[in-house]
């Protein structure tokens, strides 16, 4: 087994709202992935023969944002076997050795949260849906102003 010094997941995860975040060559290492994922159809399966699970799998993951990533990375072979990986876990009874092979995968893939963090990876704002959301419906036709005032204040005069 390695003693001492520093392993891949060792120590917390990077924190991009980390207060000496303010650094001038620490901005550069954060890859900020497009909120509406990877345009296009899926690479080429490149493993041997996939079943109708993986294949679902596996058109859905490239749709994801770190998809970019994996693709500048050349990452076919590690995201077809976390797929692969996946779908056999999803199998009732599956062994907890198989689920663990999983996480890790989603983690090195930078499917989860802390896998994120570790490689430094962050999803822009989707600025349209937060306006959508956060967008006052209007006053109803016809409503005087004073009523309209009332609905705020809890209808008192």
């Amino acid at each position: 087994m390695p003693r001492g010094g520093a392993r891949v997941v060792s120590g917390p995860p990077p924190d991009p709202n980390a207060l000496r975040r303010d650094r001038p060559g620490d901005a550069a290492t954060w890859t900020t992935l497009p909120a509406e994922g990877r345009a296009g159809s899926p690479p080429e399966w490149p493993l041997l023969e996939a079943d109708g699970r993986e294949w679902e799998l596996w058109a859905d993951l490239w749709t994801k944002p770190q998809a970019i990533m994996w693709e500048r990375l050349g990452q076919w072979y590690e995201v077809a076997m976390c797929v692969r990986m996946l779908a056999r876990a999803e199998q009732p009874k599956s062994s907890i050795e198989l689920q663990k092979v999983v996480r890790q995968y989603l983690d090195s893939l930078g499917l989860s949260t802390q896998g994120m963090l570790r490689n430094r990876w962050r999803i822009a704002a989707n600025e349209v849906a937060e306006k959508r959301a956060t967008k006052t419906p209007r006053a109803a036709a016809g409503a005087s102003m004073r009523d309209r005032l009332k609905a705020i204040d809890g209808g008192g005069a």
